[in-house]
């Protein structure tokens, strides 16, 4: 499998006759890219951790050079592809390399029901080389709704990556930023040039990974204010260049700002995650 893998991922001109064998094309309407250095997606690999004993949920496997490092991990992994000739590809792929503990899943995981596609194991890392048009708004997704995914390491757009670690003060901080500390811890453990794309894409990417947790003591909230707490990060950041006191006046009342310890003519990338907690447990005006 070593080295079927690195035959597989090596060279540009290696992946080209693979999409030559399997009549493929790269789709722009997924955000297909894909990565033509073995050592890129060895070292995604190495950052997720993962290894024997492991389960490993990918999502848009593409042609399987992330797959395959992963395989060389000894986890086990569930490799998403929602592009029926890719997703054909793949399986001879992996068939191939003797990677036997790759199973190969052709779907879209918008429409995935995750209870589902997480059996087999209350346990799972997400590593992924995430398409673009879909990348935040997933991994949000699945920090809400897939507990069982305890660790996501994901290759994104370098901008995306930068929002979703960061903190409070940043200026690139927004709602993506917030939602992820509400469940989560992230950073930015690599930076990933365009070169090793085909086809090359026009910006940087980089590596984030995050940790699930559980809110910190004091910071948990119910379900109904749990909505509202969204609610409220995305208000604030609709209107991110407008004091509080503007983006927020049909949700939050001046006594409000005065109660939870908020300056109203704060601006939302400087509010921290407490601050946020505190408006959301106001009663709505």
């Amino acid at each position: 499998m070593q080295e079927e893998a690195a035959l597989l991922t090596h060279t540009e001109s290696e992946l080209r006759a693979l999409m030559d064998r399997f009549s493929v094309t790269p789709r722009r309407s997924f955000g297909q890219h894909f990565v033509v250095d073995p050592n890129t997606v060895r070292r995604i690999a190495r950052l997720s951790g993962a290894g024997p004993g492991d389960r490993v949920l990918e999502i848009g496997a593409g042609l399987g050079s992330l797959t395959l490092a992963l395989a060389e991990t000894g986890a086990a992994v569930r490799a998403v592809e929602v592009d029926r000739g890719l997703a054909a590809a793949l399986r001879e792929v992996v068939a191939t390399a003797g990677a036997a503990e790759v199973e190969v899943v052709e779907a879209d995981v918008s429409t995935l029901d995750l209870d589902c596609m997480l059996r087999g194991s209350p346990r799972w890392l997400l590593v992924a080389n995430l398409p673009y048009n879909i990348a935040t708004p997933l991994v949000l997704d699945l920090l809400r709704d897939a507990a069982a995914i305890e660790t996501m390491v994901v290759m994104v757009q370098r901008e995306a990556a930068e929002r979703l670690a960061a903190p409070a003060g940043s200026r690139v901080r927004g709602v993506p930023s917030v939602l992820v500390e509400r469940r989560g811890s992230a950073r930015v453990v690599a930076r990933v040039p365009a070169s090793v794309f085909r086809p090359r894409p026009k910006v940087e990417s980089a590596v984030a990974r995050i940790e699930r947790r559980q809110p910190a003591e004091g910071l948990a909230l119910p379900a109904d204010v749990e909505t509202r707490f969204e609610t409220l990060v995305r208000a604030g950041f609709g209107q991110r260049r407008k004091m509080l006191r503007r983006s927020l006046a049909a949700l939050v009342t001046p006594e409000g700002f005065v109660a939870a310890a908020v300056d109203p003519a704060s601006r939302p990338e400087t509010l921290t995650l407490p601050q946020w907690v505190a408006l959301a447990r106001l009663p709505s005006p």
